[in-house]
């Protein structure tokens, strides 16, 4: 799809074109940046009431970062996203925004920009704006009383899935070409999943998360989403590098050279299994048998796809922990606890009692997890299973569920893709297909540390074979 092919209202194109199609039409100057930024901003506003995909969005500021990198695009400059509109997680900072985090109240600018955020304005990219995501990232829904809810432009009767549900709707609606999300628990492929986009979360400390030396006691990590394996192995590059201060510090990769690989023939453990967590839960019927077309397309492409599971053993006990410590520190720094959803009160409870020697232990336990879980990965190449265990849920589904409630609940919904972020290891979110009422289902490739550039090589062979970048949803309308 190219900039000039896209279908227009008015002057302005209904969907944004493809980050890569986006920087060689800047290039050949056949668009400029103030241009493609002025068509964001007027999708964003376009959009804003029905999906609500943005907390802050930076009219002044992108356009005056538009037309900068107008002169240097006219001086002969050229950088990997040098006049393309990005949009950001609201848990990255950017210097002059707040970063609320999903949380109500009043917070102050911020002084500078994030590593994250400063690497893709050093690529040249505009920031247009910061995305929706639940209080402190903490649920697979992206709903709250601080800013209502956010919505799935495939049905806005759905959630996008969350944390990072914002940037999921942005550019499943064509809003940005592509986005930066994190993952805690799943928040960067649960919503990609549900919004039919590649989401990739990459190896922990990949890419920053700096001013955190790490993020939710190293559960956390920021990631990408866009519509295509290219695209987002592009994002990756761009933002992908550490700051000094930096706990983790894996060796660079070329995600855009890996995207561009066809990958050997491959040993795939298709699995369905889910770890231990002492609730209910269960596997519907129309994502397995989305996944199982899946595994049978990598069998088309000459891949030797077997039934096997990981072993992950007591991996459950160590999440908690980390996850509600990390709630716990955000908690602290929100100007206002009063205005906190009570389950996240009850979660910095939690995060008191866990902290200390529990937290401890589970951080130790990490390097005996990752043996246990890594033998997978001494007979097999990548690891492939749902990313959620049901399709989409609707708006409201967990609203006003207590703390446990919701945790179960959450679960019940999502229990394949936290344990890669225990073990701090690479995953990738595909387009699976859709339910027989259109809602979008996806599936995850799994790997060992720092297997990113065999998971987008396979992604992207998969990619060329289904097609995904073709489906788009209907131009969103007003909620139901």
């Amino acid at each position: 799809m190219s900039a000039s092919s896209l279908d227009s209202v008015g002057s302005a194109p209904r969907v944004s074109a493809g980050l890569s199609d986006t920087v060689s039409a800047l290039a050949e100057g056949s668009v400029t940046a103030r241009v493609l930024t002025e068509r964001t901003l007027e999708r964003i506003a376009a959009a804003q009431p029905a999906l609500n995909a943005f907390r802050v969005v930076r009219i002044e500021a992108a356009l005056a970062e538009a037309d900068d990198a107008d002169r240097r695009l006219a001086a002969g400059e050229r950088l990997p996203l040098l006049g393309v509109p990005i949009a950001v997680k609201d848990d990255m900072d950017v210097a002059g925004e707040p970063t609320a985090f999903g949380s109500a109240g009043t917070f102050p600018p911020k002084h500078a920009d994030c590593e994250a955020v400063r690497r893709l304005r050093a690529a040249g990219a505009i920031i247009v704006g910061k995305t929706q995501t639940p209080e402190l990232g903490q649920w697979p829904f992206t709903e709250g009383h601080a800013f209502g809810d956010t919505r799935n432009p495939w049905n806005t009767a759905y959630t996008p899935g969350g944390s990072s549900g914002g940037s999921a709707a942005a550019v499943a609606a064509g809003l940005v070409p592509a986005a930066l999300g994190s993952d805690g628990a799943g928040s960067v492929r649960i919503p990609a999943a549900w919004t039919h986009l590649v989401g990739v979360k990459p190896q922990r400390g990949r890419i920053s998360t700096w001013p955190e030396p790490e993020s939710f006691n190293g559960l956390t990590v920021n990631g990408v989403l866009a519509r295509t394996v290219g695209d987002a192995a592009l994002l990756l590059d761009a933002a992908s590098g550490q700051h000094a201060g930096d706990l983790h510090s894996p060796a660079r990769i070329s995600a855009v050279d890996a995207a561009r690989r066809t990958p050997r023939r491959l040993r795939i453990a298709l699995s369905f299994a889910m770890a231990f967590t002492a609730t209910a839960k269960s596997l519907d019927p129309v994502v397995r048998s989305a996944v199982e077309r899946l595994a049978a397309r990598l069998e088309s492409l000459g891949h030797e796809v077997v039934e096997e599971d990981p072993r992950y053993g007591p991996i459950g006990l160590t999440f908690a922990p980390r996850a509600t410590g990390g709630v716990r520190d955000l908690a602290a720094r929100v100007p206002d606890s009063s205005l906190l959803d009570p389950r996240t009160h009850e979660a910095v409870r939690t995060g008191r009692i866990l902290g200390g020697v529990p937290l401890r232990v589970s951080r130790r336990a990490e390097v005996v997890l990752q043996r246990r879980v890594g033998e997978i990965f001494h007979r097999f190449d990548v690891v492939l299973t749902p990313t959620t265990a049901t399709p989409p849920l609707r708006i409201g589904a967990l609203a006003g569920l207590g703390a446990l409630a919701t945790d179960r609940a959450m679960i019940a919904a999502c229990p394949y893709a936290w344990t890669w972020n225990v073990l701090g290891w690479p995953g990738v979110n595909i387009p699976a297909g859709f339910t027989p009422d259109g809602l979008p289902l996806g599936a995850q490739l799994l790997g060992p540390a720092h297997a990113e550039p065999l998971l987008l090589s396979l992604a992207a062979q998969v990619e060329a074979a289904e097609d995904w970048a073709s489906k788009w949803p209907e131009p969103v309308t007003s909620p139901e």
